[in-house]
């Protein structure tokens, strides 16, 4: 009797053991699963942190993580002008960031991102070719290449986080203001045109539908001149300076170097023009005002400045 009370005990006990075991190792799957989430990249379902702390951010979109909440401990979101520093309406957002190339670049380097200890890399398909060695060192996230589609961009990055209403509502606060200072600018000044465009090296790339142009045209909902060339993509339309004056805009805002604007201002063909002899024309410098024009933070800033520039005179 005695041995079978034991192997009782002996079998209950295994019984035990076993349920236990079972249950406590479906209680570590549930919190895996709890602390992480699939999302879709270009190289399919990734499975990433379900809160990264450490990001590092590669496909130009460290702004929209800012705006998002996620300071990346990575970044590629540098000055176009000098990719190596952030531009200065940046640096005070950007904590300890390190920069680790340029987001328009197809290669990074990659053992400054190593270097950063990231539990999350997102990269763009520009950068396609260094993908195997960065998914060595995290979970990687690819996405498309935006072009000047940036306010995609910004909810794509969302969903990473589900985040997507944040970034809606960023958007829709945004374009209230940018249509607010439109509506500000046309009740200074009427029904008159807006020009930017980049100078470089004696010729000029006209912001048609990307940088302070996107913001006039696509946000302010300010009126083109008539002459106004088309953009393809992510490429500027490219005018000399004649060609810049028979575009005839009531106003401009020029964005050059310091050599360019020693150019500009010693040409008559620039001095001729209808908007510089009527007080119209301004002139921003390269750094930060080119980089912040294409990016979330920087266009928010640039909102007030264009209102101020354009109807001061």
């Amino acid at each position: 009797m005695k041995k079978g009370r034991s192997l009782v005990l002996i079998v209950a006990t295994l019984l035990l053991f076993v349920i236990f075991t079972g249950c406590s190792n479906k209680e570590e799957e549930g919190k895996t699963e709890s602390n992480t989430r699939v999302v879709s990249s270009l190289k399919g379902d990734v499975k990433i942190p379900a809160n990264p702390k450490r990001i590092a951010d590669i496909s130009g979109a460290s702004e929209d993580l800012v705006i998002l909440g996620h300071t990346p401990v990575a970044t590629a979101n540098g000055d176009a002008y000098n990719t190596k520093e952030f531009p200065d309406y940046l640096k005070d957002k950007m904590g300890d960031a390190k920069i680790v190339g340029y987001n328009m670049s197809d290669t990074m380097d990659v053992e400054a991102i190593l270097d950063t200890n990231p539990d999350l890399i997102i990269m763009s398909e520009r950068q396609a070719k260094i993908y195997d060695q960065l998914k060595e060192i995290a979970p990687v996230v690819m996405m498309k290449d935006y072009a000047n589609d940036w306010r995609t961009r910004m909810v794509d990055v969302a969903k990473l986080f589900g985040q997507e209403e944040d970034a809606k509502k960023w958007l829709s606060d945004y374009d209230k203001k940018a249509q607010e200072a439109g509506k500000q600018i046309i009740e200074k000044n009427g029904d008159q045109t807006y020009l930017s465009v980049l100078a470089s090296g004696g010729q000029f790339f006209v912001l048609a539908d990307a940088g302070i142009g996107g913001i006039f045209y696509n946000d302010m909902k300010l009126k083109k001149p008539v002459n106004l060339p088309k953009q393809q993509g992510i490429s500027l339309p490219v005018v000399t300076i004649e060609g810049l004056s028979q575009i005839d805009a009531d106003h401009i805002i020029v964005i050059a170097t310091d050599a360019d604007k020693k150019a500009l201002e010693s040409s008559s063909v620039w001095k001729s023009m209808r908007a510089v002899k009527d007080g119209k024309a301004t002139i921003l410098n390269s750094t930060p005002y080119f980089t912040q024009g294409y990016q979330p933070i920087g266009k928010e800033l640039l909102l007030d400045t264009i209102k101020e520039e354009v109807t001061k005179k």
